[in-house]
């Protein structure tokens, strides 16, 4: 059997949920399903740290970049590979392919759907016609959470329930609780002009759906109460990012405000295991791998009352509503000022990490693309 899979977003610089998804799945497809062929298609060059591992039965199919590249070259290529399954990891399924050839479409979330507003009007346009044809014609559909199913039940009601198969992300909790090194961590901390457990951090793109300038506020009324503590905003540039740096530059505190950029998954375990509390104040989320990040690194995380963060998280954070700056200044307060909450946190969400798992996701994906 040949399985093609969709791989260019390994390609990308900036690295997200999307992309560590693909990147950990195909880490665990040769070892799950060796009898099989996997097709890997890609353009460019393998971001380093995404980069997928070599295998009997992996080929790798480098094809020149190209405008509309999925619909064009990536789409005739696969044609003429005959595959007889086509995975994409995101809703951008082939216009042009075999009739005989099956497809399974990943649903990430809908947030371009509900949170129009968040996304530039272009890529909203582009979001929404791919998606209106790829849920609809894909043969089979893998959900990442029960509230993206909802989702998706709700913006294609002709969609069959039975069509649709939730997944949740797996997790390898092992790597964001390694010994690290002293010098190491003093070196990253002294970058970024840092103090142990002295800040707050938020991990993922800036971008406006992660609803930062409300973290922004947030960070101005608690630092009057806390004037050591700094705010670090971890993660690369996404898009319409401009207002967020604007609202940092007018804040009060602007200069314990960090914005690191793109940094790598070692700076950011450092970063993260020596921080006093995440926050995630996202206005929705498909899954929210950086909650788990947190959880396994031992640091009490405070997020988002809505869409899947309560379904993943399972009770081991705090939340707050998504608009409401006395409640989630309350929630934070709380848990800086009791450290019996904060160790409870902290046992709650090393236990909930191990509920997800790398290879169980992988098993379960194979198990859709085989069927």
């Amino acid at each position: 059997m040949k399985i093609a899979i969709h791989a260019s977003e390994l390609n990308e610089e900036r690295i997200d949920g999307t992309r560590v998804y693909i990147s950990q799945l195909l880490k665990y497809f040769h070892e799950l399903n060796s009898e099989d062929e996997f097709l890997i298609y890609h353009k460019g060059e393998f971001n380093l740290e995404l980069v997928p591992p070599e295998a009997e039965n992996y080929t790798i199919k480098k094809i020149n970049p190209a405008p509309f590249w999925t619909q064009n070259k990536f789409s005739m290529q696969v044609f003429r590979d005959n595959a007889d399954t086509l995975w994409m990891p995101l809703h951008d399924l082939p216009m042009v392919r075999r009739k005989k050839m099956k497809t399974v479409v990943t649903a990430h979330d809908l947030a371009f759907k509900i949170f129009p507003e968040t996304f530039p009007k272009k890529d909203l346009r582009k979001l929404n016609f791919l998606a209106d044809y790829s849920f609809p014609h894909a043969d089979k559909i893998i959900a990442i959470s029960e509230a993206t199913k909802m989702d998706l039940l709700k913006f294609y009601p002709k969609i069959k329930e039975e069509k649709i198969k939730v997944i949740h992300h797996g997790f390898d909790a092992s790597f964001w609780q390694e010994d690290l090194n002293d010098e190491e961590i003093e070196n990253v901390l002294n970058k970024f002009n840092l103090v142990e457990n002295k800040y707050l951090i938020y991990i993922g793109a800036i971008q406006p759906r992660k609803n930062l300038k409300f973290l922004i506020k947030i960070f101005d009324r608690i630092k009057k109460n806390y004037p050591e503590l700094k705010l670090v905003l971890a993660g690369g540039n996404g898009w319409m990012w401009q207002d967020i740096y604007q609202t940092a530059e007018i804040s009060k505190f602007s200069t314990d405000i960090i914005f690191t950029e793109n940094i790598s998954f070692d700076v950011m375990r450092i970063l993260l295991r020596s921080a006093k509390l995440f926050v995630l104040p996202s206005l929705y989320e498909g899954f929210g791998i950086p909650i788990l990040e947190a959880m396994a690194s031992g640091v009490p995380a405070v997020c988002a009352n809505n869409s899947s963060l309560p379904e993943v998280s399972g009770g081991a954070v705090g939340f707050f509503e998504t608009d409401s700056l006395e409640d989630c200044e309350n929630k934070i307060e709380n848990i800086l000022n009791n450290a019996d909450l904060q160790n409870e946190m902290i046992v709650k969400g090393l236990k909930r990490v191990k509920n997800f798992s790398w290879e169980k996701c992988a098993e379960e994906t194979l198990g859709v693309l085989k069927s």
